[in-house]
């Protein structure tokens, strides 16, 4: 068979026919206003999934920032509310309302939450400086919400409109008038297009307290009403306090920390670099960059040249000074230069140029040149001026580099032993025979004999076994060439394969994507896993950015009756299993009511789900008060108008609660006037734990969304009539108050015939139990380890597993009463 030339061979090709619909003009489709948004939210906010969740938040916080650097707010009010929804309040110059000059047949407030690139930002007349500069960010928050409500407090009146999943239901319209100026904005995350829809407190306070910092005299509030956490923060002195508060844990070098401060006149307008600098007894780095308010977590290019000129800076004025001739060597490098140090860089630039919307790296040429000229100027005099601080950081810095000498040698030595050789593993290192990092997972156990359980037990492919012995060395209290000489430590860096230090440390040649702390239940475990957690928070912070590592969560109880056993990872999930199993078997009756199997499920999970929501409220208010306003089922917005009414309530409730809880005991019942919505508000004064707590059932608490899922619960579970009941179980048949009453029933027949075992330690299981419950990819349960709070985080760390006593003993008793898990 001879083969055709290849030119012939080529015409002779049919062209390829099309899958699916034709390519033509129908296929080309334009994504009108906020449809746009809801297709593709990634381009506007990163992601959905957490990180994006909470730049909602900060959009529009954003936008009130905005006002208090324009001069017209001083005060920002963030609430988390029990569903989940968020609400921003600011006394700024509020949202325009009124018809919109270009856009005809709308009102302005509209054209802002609706029409993306509208906004104040584009001209430089309402805002010179700005880190909204898209005009999309609250635009996109409306887009992607279930629903949104925007108050705006203006000339004297309120104004309102709803948004459902950014489309206006209605017309914006005046609701009341009142004295205050300003924006709300509440909205609730759209749980169709983002893959979680739960904030996190420690998240949206980080970022809220770094505003703060950044704007001097600026109040911010941030509540959640789920927990009762509540955070106010107010710095008068600015970066300054900031920088302080990053060195709270640690002993500073000087008091106070250096504070600098340039305008610099560029071609779009006058910029602001400031940057404030202390060092303290530490050996770790903690430098924050902003541009315009805005948190740049990847850096940028006034970061660069932040490092630059520090080096340079230093470097000169130690030489100048004979303050580093012992270092026969070599010069320190910027790493010395900057172990111990905090330091926090804020510019304000016009027209400032973010990589994204999500602005995590400022990339304007001229913020290097800036802060660079700026602070080889300014820290240059300061050195100059002040030679005795000069001398203790050059002694820092001098202190650092003999160190990282040291250190080198160090590692060498280790490694000539053979120690950190990564062409030789350690000897108690089980590993995986797969070399793909991303499917191989390494379990660091407490003790030998859980390792060898896990050894038996583990999938010998994909998961490594590593066991150490005893506690690991404190890597917060020890320099690092004493920790590489920790063999417990040269063990584990030398098993991930990354290396260690500024020199040799390299993120991509780790060997494991999964990096799982397995240790005991009780306090020596506890103690372990937050050893090894310090060591990768300050030694491999890349590990917990990339989401690497993660903790095991080996179940609590074990529930065998005969042959089966069932595996419970806490308390909560033995409820749901012994409720499962009761209900199935269960009839509560009273009269002609019958309700078993489902519908019996149903009404236990929302009495369970009412004592939950209750003893949530219970933070913030006395919940045997609004146990009582509920269950009287006659207070709501409406009766808070009538005066008369109100009179006769706060008695009612008062009775009811005493009558429902005999050991209350209320201070003061009074009825407090709410002239900015026209209405009465009750408050009750009671006591806990001697000291009194008030509880106020005003106008925002009733149109919350904690008072109505209550009301929803109660209302589902007073669907069945007052009790007593009768329950009829496999063990008999009982009679019983009321609901609750038989939630608990229904459980305590349900352990009949089961042996319920609590564990206490990896121990106690089996290699094969320990791969059921704590290993199997397709059953364990592991909690990944993330930082949503680096200030805080840094703090944390610093108070427990530092130097100082006194700290950590105020932490201690601050804490002490939230204690949940306490093992004596």
């Amino acid at each position: 068979m001879s083969e055709a030339p290849l030119e012939t061979a080529e015409k002779s090709l049919p062209p390829p026919k099309p899958e699916g619909e034709e390519y033509g003009t129908d296929a080309i489709k334009v994504l009108e206003g906020l449809e746009a948004v809801r297709k593709r939210p990634h381009m506007y906010i990163g992601d959905v999934g957490e990180r994006g969740l909470h730049h909602l938040v900060y959009e529009v916080v954003d936008n009130s920032v905005d006002e208090a650097m324009a001069g017209r707010a001083n005060e920002i009010n963030v609430s988390i509310h029990a569903d989940n929804s968020i609400t921003v309040i600011d006394n700024g110059s509020g949202i325009p309302i009124g018809p919109h000059p270009t856009v005809k047949g709308m009102d302005t407030l509209d054209v802002v939450l609706t029409k993306l690139h509208a906004g104040g930002k584009f001209e430089s007349n309402a805002y010179k400086v700005s880190g909204g500069l898209h005009g999309v960010g609250v635009t996109c928050v409306n887009a992607l919400s279930e629903w949104l409500k925007a108050e705006v407090y203006r000339e004297g009146k309120v104004w309102a409109q709803r948004y459902e999943r950014g489309n206006p239901a209605g017309k914006v319209t005046a609701i009341g008038e009142t004295q205050r100026r300003g924006t709300k904005i509440t909205f609730k995350p759209d749980a169709t297009i983002f893959e979680i829809t739960e904030f996190s407190f420690e998240t949206l306070s980080g970022r809220l307290r770094e505003l703060a910092f950044l704007n001097a005299g600026l109040k911010i509030t941030v509540e959640d009403e789920r927990t009762g956490k509540k955070h106010e923060f107010l710095f008068k002195d600015g970066i300054r306090e900031f920088v302080a508060f990053l060195n709270k844990a640690r002993v500073p070098l000087f008091e106070p920390p250096i504070a600098l401060r340039q305008e610099v006149e560029t071609e779009r307008g006058t910029a602001l670099v400031e940057i404030a600098l202390q060092w303290n007894d530490g050996y770790d780095e903690k430098v924050f960059a902003f541009a315009n308010n805005i948190h740049n977590h990847e850096g940028g290019t006034h970061l660069i040249g932040f490092k630059t000129a520090l080096t340079r800076t230093i470097n000169a004025y130690g030489q100048k000074n004979n303050l580093f001739k012992d270092l026969k060597e070599e010069l320190p490098s910027g790493d010395d230069m900057r172990e111990g140090l905090a330091a926090v860089i804020s510019i304000r630039l016009p027209g400032a140029s973010f990589e994204g919307q999500t602005k995590t790296k400022l990339s304007n040429t001229e913020a290097k040149s800036m802060v660079e000229t700026m602070l080889n100027e300014r820290l240059g005099a300061f050195l100059e001026e002040n030679p005795n601080v000069a001398k203790r950081i050059c002694g820092k810095v001098a202190e650092a580099a003999r160190a990282r000498i040291a250190a080198r040698k160090a590692r060498e030595t280790v490694r000539r032993k053979g120690a950190l050789d990564g062409a030789s593993l350690p000897g108690k290192l089980a590993d995986c025979q797969s070399r793909d990092p991303k499917e191989s997972e390494i379990f660091i156990v407490e003790g030998d004999s859980a390792g060898g359980s896990a050894k038996q037990g583990r999938d010998r492919r994909t998961q490594a076994i590593l066991p150490l012995r005893g506690k690991i060395l404190n890597v917060e209290k020890a320099r690092f060439d004493k920790m590489l000489s920790s063999a417990e430590i040269a063990t584990m860096i030398t098993a991930l394969g990354t290396g260690i230090g500024p020199e040799e440390y390299d993120i991509e040649k780790i060997r494991y994507h999964k990096i799982v702390i397995m240790t005991d239940a009780d306090v020596d475990g506890s103690h372990i896993r937050t050893l090894l957690l310090t060591f990768f928070f300050r030694q491999m912070p890349e590990v917990v950015e990339k989401g690497y590592l993660y903790i095991a969560q080996p179940p609590l109880y074990r529930v065998a009756k005969g042959k089966k056993e069932s595996y419970m990872k806490d308390q909560e999930a033995l409820d749901e299993f012994l409720l499962a199993l009761g209900t199935d078997r269960a009839k509560l009756t009273s009269g002609d009511l019958v309700l078993e199997a489902k519908d019996l499920a149903r009404l236990a999970r929302d009495a369970i789900a009412y004592r939950a929501l209750l003893a949530r409220a219970d933070r913030r208010r006395d919940s045997r008060i609004i146990d009582a306003a509920i269950q009287l089922g006659d207070l709501d917005l409406e009766l808070l108008k009538h005066h008369e009414q109100v009179k006769e309530q706060v008695q009612k409730i008062f009775d009811k609660a005493q009558k429902l809880h005999p050991e209350l005991e209320v201070r003061i019942a009074k009825i407090e006037r709410d002239e900015e919505h026209g209405c009465d508000a009750l408050v009750y004064q009671t006591t806990m734990a001697g000291a009194p707590r008030d509880t106020k059932l005003d106008f925002d608490y009733l149109s919350g969304p904690e008072w109505g899922e209550l009301a929803a619960l109660h209302a589902a579970l007073a669907e069945i009539g007052p009790g007593p009941y009768k329950l009829e179980t496999p063990e008999g048949t009982e009679e019983v108050d009321d609901v609750f009453a038989a939630v608990e029933a229904l459980k305590k027949a349900a352990a009949q015939g089961q042996v319920i075992q609590r564990y206490k330690g990896l121990g106690e299981m089996n290699p094969e139990q320990l791969w059921e419950t704590t290993m199997d990819p397709a059953r364990r349960t592991m909690l990944q380890v993330r930082v949503d709070d680096t200030v805080e985080a840094d703090e944390v760390f610093s108070i427990l597993m530092g130097d100082a006593v006194e700290p950590r003993r105020e932490f201690i008793e601050k804490h002490a009463l939230d204690v949940q898990n306490l093992d004596i």
